[in-house]
């Protein structure tokens, strides 16, 4: 009887002070910022609804995505998604900006997203690359205007099999739009790489800026991306892994 007592009063116990439920605790939100550039909002979509209920979304455009960067906006989202190749930005804009993310913001980099800001280079020191419209010197290195081909079926390899953000999935083919000859920092780990020659061999990679995780990946033009189960594999666990670095 003693036995059934305490066998009662602890599973009592665990059921009273338990915390909110694991599935509430899971969901992520991830705030998709966009601007600067066109691109096939319907299936985009449907691929961010495809990343399942654990995840959900909210797109904002730029310039009034910039006021998500102030500190009492910054609880509203988990994660962030770049899907914007905008130019134009001021000092107080950069300030919030690079603080939302360095103070532990995680932060997921799409396509185009590499060719934004480019009189900016703290944002280059952000993603961990950046593709360079004119010739640009970075770290005494020269790099000449960069060069992009569309549709193009080439193969993308994949570096560690046994990282979080490429755990699963194999290498694959896609059809894609390749940027050639930008700029991939120092010290980037290379998840994602090619032996297209329209291409740079680094297609893809996870960086730390400040206290937040950050994954590039090059990917991402169009609608066969956006429907390739492959990248929306990628895309989910980039953004889960990036979320579980700010836990």
């Amino acid at each position: 009887m003693k036995i059934l007592l305490a066998l009662s009063f602890l599973i009592f116990s665990i059921l009273i002070l338990a915390p909110e439920s694991t599935e509430a605790k899971k969901t992520i939100r991830i705030l998709v910022v966009t601007g600067g550039h066109n691109y096939d909002k319907v299936p985009f979509n449907e691929m961010l609804a495809s990343l399942g209920k654990d995840i959900t979304s909210q797109v904002v455009e730029f310039p009034a995505a910039f006021d998500q960067f102030l500190p009492e906006n910054r609880g509203n989202y988990d994660v962030l998604v770049f899907y914007h190749m905008l130019q134009k930005i001021t000092q107080e804009q950069e300030k919030n900006f690079a603080e939302c993310i360095r103070e532990g913001k995680p932060l997921v980099v799409l396509h185009h997203s590499i060719c934004a800001f480019d009189e900016w280079p703290e944002y280059w020191n952000i993603v961990g690359g950046k593709y360079f419209h004119k010739p640009t010197t970075v770290d005494g290195k020269e790099y000449a205007a960069c060069t992009y081909i569309h549709d193009i079926h080439f193969m993308v390899n994949v570096v560690n099999k046994k990282h979080p953000v490429t755990k699963g999935v194999k290498d694959y083919e896609t059809f894609d739009e390749t940027y050639k000859g930008y700029y991939v920092a120092n010290g980037v780990e290379p998840l994602l790489t090619t032996t297209e020659k329209s291409s740079n061999p680094v297609i893809g990679w996870a960086w730390h800026y400040g206290k937040a995780r950050v994954v590039t990946l090059q990917s991402g033009h169009a609608t066969p991306t956006f429907q390739d189960a492959n990248f929306r594999k990628l895309l989910k666990q980039a953004i889960e892994w990036c979320y579980r670095g700010n836990q």
